[in-house]
């Protein structure tokens, strides 16, 4: 990577690079953050450790991207959306869901939550994020 990046955030992307999808465990509690950061927000402690996720999460709420909120760089991504998703771990963030119209955001709406998982998407500009797909019903 052309980028110095602080050393939670470089392995984060480094094993993205690998195929692996990468949040912290608190040993004391067992509560996983993702996205990664070093502290527990749960009892606060400094102790925590890199936990591969399963991936596996539930998406709670569906926003449209509005024209001040899509970015460009997501437009090989397809159509999107953004919600609130829920991994199998117990983490909840916002993040970029794939493949959701606003016909489908109206089928979705008296669903949720619905299964989807995390996948890792190619940006432009030579790094990786993660994304996340709706199963298939």
């Amino acid at each position: 990577m052309s980028i110095k990046l602080e050393k939670v955030v470089e392995t984060f992307y480094e094993n993205l690079e690998q195929g692996k999808i990468m949040g912290r465990k608190c040993p004391h509690c067992q509560n996983v953050e993702f996205p990664p950061v070093y502290a527990c927000n749960e009892c606060g402690s400094l102790e925590t450790e890199w936990y591969e996720i399963s991936g596996r999460a539930k998406l709670h709420s569906i926003v449209m991207p509005a024209a001040l909120s899509s970015k460009p760089e997501y437009k090989n991504l397809g159509k999107y959306a953004y919600g609130e998703v829920e991994l199998e771990e117990g983490s909840r963030l916002n993040a970029v869901v794939r493949g959701i119209t606003k016909k489908k955001r109206k089928e979705l709406q008296d669903k949720l939550p619905v299964n989807c998982h995390a996948s890792i998407f190619q940006r432009e500009g030579g790094y990786k994020t993660v994304v996340f797909d709706l199963d298939e019903e």
